[in-house]
């Protein structure tokens, strides 16, 4: 069982966070359930993840919970939650039942989740709008739909519906995307295990060994950090294997002069890290292996230089991709100016994503990315992640010597009042640290 006097300190930060919610609605109510569970085959389910929407307002993990924020004069929160069960506790563990919730997580009311088809009309009633998301989940969509349709059977009696309906997120991901001093904190240890289980996996390494074996490593030292799951699923690739961006299998053997491209992290608390580090296989690069490698790591360089308060989210990828397209041209791989092969496009054919995402409770975070047409700005607090690469496919004018080298560096980095924090940085990623560290 948790300890409920750690999680009783926390319950003000998310109350806080229930009233800056209360506050940009003005009037309405939201609405917002956690995520159901998930039947994995026949009666076993997959491990449960709670909704990152309903946790940032709640810290609360279990299933089968709904908060509703009524914003007004007199806002208030109320948690519908499992009622206590001593018999069911036996089989699946702890219930906190509404009372303790709603004493421990500091909410106004609580009731069981049993009564909320009952008690939704009224809560609905005469609320100027609701705030909720729908088209995710059609039985949720129906089941709201119901509870209006319910206020609105009572017209006659001067009962009024909603008039309008917004999507809460538009709101809560503005507000998830400046992270505050707690989330920042718990991304500071969730880099720490990953980049622990990153040097684990580099000193592991070896050829003959295989890629699950290797990512046996990484989950090894997650969970010995203290971190609950992986954020996504490992990509551990050798050889050939990094030149597929999501690669997943995880199950090629290892071979001596290839390269191994792991793409991990933990999630911690809710909170995901997103690291990736290339390393050779045997401990040392080869002469192609290090030229394109140093580009890779000088566009990574040039990147996260371009991380500082006021530079636009696009300003990263675009210093990125100069220096990955200048040094295509230097080793003959693209052909022309730097302006005419980025104008053109050619350096996709060996760099084809974007420089990185916003990174929180979601690897692949909430928050806009342009706003009125323009490349928003970023903030302190913002946490993003920066990962240029170079993939390199076998085909007509690639040299022999660089084919099937695939490389991608990646750091989580955090905007700060005066510049970035890598949260990552302790991760070898020189040529001389990745070496070193390998030879122990």
């Amino acid at each position: 069982m948790t300890d409920l006097s750690i999680i009783a300190r926390m319950a003000p930060v998310y109350a806080e966070r229930r009233a800056r919610l209360a506050a940009r609605i003005k009037r309405g109510i939201a609405i917002i359930p956690t995520a159901p569970e998930r039947a994995r085959n026949r009666d076993s389910h997959y491990p449960y993840r709670y909704d990152s929407y309903f946790y940032y307002l709640t810290g609360f993990i279990e299933p089968e919970s709904v908060l509703v924020v009524i914003a007004g004069d007199q806002p208030k929160s109320v948690l519908f939650c499992r009622d206590k069960d001593v018999e069911r506790e036996i089989w699946d563990g702890f219930r906190y039942g509404p009372q303790q919730a709603r004493e421990v997580f500091g909410f106004d009311e609580s009731h069981p989740v049993g009564e909320l088809d009952a008690r939704m009309p009224d809560l609905l009633a005469n609320q100027p709008q609701l705030c909720c998301h729908l088209g995710s989940d059609e039985p949720w969509d129906a089941r709201v739909l119901g509870w209006l349709n319910a206020v609105r059977a009572q017209v006659r009696n001067g009962v009024a519906a909603p008039e309008a309906i917004s999507d809460v997120r538009t709101v809560l991901d503005d507000m998830r995307l400046v992270k505050d001093a707690h989330e920042l904190d718990v991304m500071r240890r969730a880099a720490q295990i990953s980049t622990t289980a990153h040097k684990r996996a580099m000193r592991a390494a070896a050829p003959g060994r295989a890629e699950y074996e290797i990512e046996a490593e990484l989950l090894h030292e997650f969970r010995h950090g203290g971190a609950q799951a992986p954020a996504y699923t490992s990509i551990v690739a050798g050889g050939a294997n990094a030149c597929v961006l999501h690669y997943v299998q995880n199950d090629a053997r290892l071979n001596a002069g290839d390269l191994l491209l792991i793409d991990a992290g933990c999630e911690l608390d809710g909170y995901a890290s997103d690291i990736t580090r290339t390393f050779p296989v045997n401990g040392k690069f080869s002469a192609a292996q290090r030229d394109i490698y140093q580009l890779v790591l000088a566009a990574q360089a040039a990147a996260i230089a371009e991380v500082v308060p006021g530079s636009s989210w696009n300003a990263p990828h675009d210093a990125a991709v100069r220096v990955l397209a200048q040094g295509l041209i230097g080793f003959g791989l693209c052909q022309g100016s730097v302006d005419k092969v980025i104008e053109s496009g050619d350096y996709r054919q060996f760099y084809m994503h974007r420089t990185g995402h916003w990174l929180g409770l979601d690897v692949h975070d909430a928050g806009e990315y342009k706003r009125d047409g323009a490349w928003r700005k970023l903030e302190p607090g913002m946490v993003l992640t920066v990962e240029p690469g170079c993939y390199i496919r076998p085909g007509a004018g690639v040299p022999a010597h660089f084919a099937n080298i695939g490389i991608r560096i990646e750091d989580d980095v955090a905007v700060t009042a005066t510049g970035n924090e890598v949260l990552t940085l302790a991760a070898p990623k020189t040529v001389a640290d990745i070496e070193a560290w390998m030879r122990g």
